[in-house]
């Protein structure tokens, strides 16, 4: 462990993991500006994205990059290079290094290696997405992206589905309908907050249950990166359905003239287990 003070009377240099705007240039801190401005060499996810924003900011440090594909093998680089004093900051593309972008490995091994490192804060995707979401954040559990291993995919979301708090995941355009799909079938008709843009000028707040969300962007194409809030399990909550068996709690519905399909889903829910579940004892 060490203070402060400690990092004063250091010979080696010290590493700044520095937090970069999600979308407004108003919300870059003035420490965040002047520790870019003071550092020897920025470490940037894309040079190309970060050069725009050290131009805004009439910053001229010299770039190098690092990215996920280079990380363990540039973290050695920067550390020789924080061993000869050398002051170095690390940022992202937007947000927090280290927050599902690159970052965690140079911190693990400033540690390993007795060097100075400390974090400029500022933005954050998902926390800034709890906030706005009007869902619970006395626990919540950010979980980035979801893996695209299909096996560690359903692990990931089998996991996700037993966690009574609030879960916050990333996720592109491209795939959120899949995504929507895949957590309706693995978790049921939960209630969820799709935050995209956020702090820019076409911030958008969609709240709503899983299934109406799948309806809305099959209407709407998704556009922009989007964070996925979802609710927490609910399993302890009693209902009508609780000393049911599946079959009595369906032919409950059914009495109703709901049909088999929909009461598939309204079981789902009910009992907060995956649709695929009560799909393959009826439907089957």
């Amino acid at each position: 462990m060490y203070s402060q003070a400690d990092k004063m009377k250091s010979a080696y240099g010290i590493c700044y993991l520095v937090a970069t705007p999600i979308g407004n240039l108003e919300d870059m801190s003035f420490r965040a500006v002047r520790i870019l401005a003071e550092a020897d060499l920025i470490a940037a996810e894309d040079t190309r994205h970060t050069k725009k924003l050290l131009n805004h900011y009439d910053i001229g440090a010299r770039l190098i990059s690092y990215h996920q594909h280079n990380e363990i093998d540039r973290s050695n680089q920067l550390v020789e290079m924080l061993k000869e004093g050398q002051t170095i900051a690390i940022v992202s593309d937007a947000g927090t290094p280290g927050i599902s972008d690159p970052g965690a490995i140079m911190a693990r091994r400033c540690h390993e290696e007795g060097i100075n490192i400390t974090v400029i804060p500022g933005a954050c995707a998902a926390i800034g997405a709890l906030v706005v979401s009007g869902m619970s954040t006395d626990k919540f559990s950010f979980c980035g992206f979801l893996p695209s291993n299909k096996k560690s995919r359903k692990k990931a979301l089998e996991e996700i589905g037993k966690l009574k708090l609030t879960v916050i995941l990333y996720e592109a355009p491209h795939r959120l309908i899949k995504t929507l799909k895949e957590l309706e079938d693995s978790l049921g008709d939960r209630e969820i907050t799709l935050v995209k843009e956020l702090t820019k000028l076409h911030e958008t707040i969609w709240k709503g249950s899983i299934s109406r969300a799948i309806i809305h962007y099959e209407e709407n194409l998704p556009k922009g990166e989007f964070v996925l809030l979802i609710e927490g399990s609910s399993q302890e909550e009693k209902g009508f359905w609780d000393t049911m068996t599946l079959e009595e709690h369906m032919e409950h519905y059914l009495e109703e003239g709901i049909s088999k399909k929909e009461a598939v889903k309204l079981i789902a829910k009910d009992r907060g287990i995956p649709k695929r579940e009560v799909y393959d004892r009826f439907m089957t």
